[in-house]
């Protein structure tokens, strides 16, 4: 997807959250940060993110919660949703794809990885 600009990025862990933040936006994104599922969701609706990436174990809404819930709102229903997340069961990707996420990054990553699934959506 050309022009992507803006990454909603949602992880519990702060660690995590200034890792993605930082590898973005050395390569030239703008970044929105969420410390939950239900609050990925809001601000995906306020926001408009370009990209949203999800992780799945996080308290107050996971994130398969709200991959589901963004791809079933007819606003934020075309936004790619990149997972990111330690479960790197095949289960859980594919139920990640099921729900409608484009793509799903295991961690740990490189930090080209990140920006190649970018790239490649």
């Amino acid at each position: 997807m050309a022009g992507i600009r803006t990454v909603l990025i949602a992880d519990d862990s702060d660690t995590q959250l200034l890792h993605l933040k930082s590898i973005l936006e050395s390569a030239g994104y703008k970044t929105i940060t969420a410390n939950s599922g239900n609050q990925a969701i809001s601000l995906s609706q306020s926001l408009s993110p370009d990209v949203i990436m999800l992780d799945i174990v996080m308290e107050d809404g996971d994130g398969y919660k709200a991959c589901r819930t963004i791809k079933k709102n007819p606003e934020t229903n075309n936004t790619p949703i990149i997972m990111v997340s330690s479960k790197s069961n095949p289960v859980d990707k594919q139920w990640a794809r099921q729900l409608g996420a484009a793509d799903y990054i295991v961690k740990p990553y490189e930090n080209s990885e990140v920006l190649e699934k970018l790239e490649s959506i």
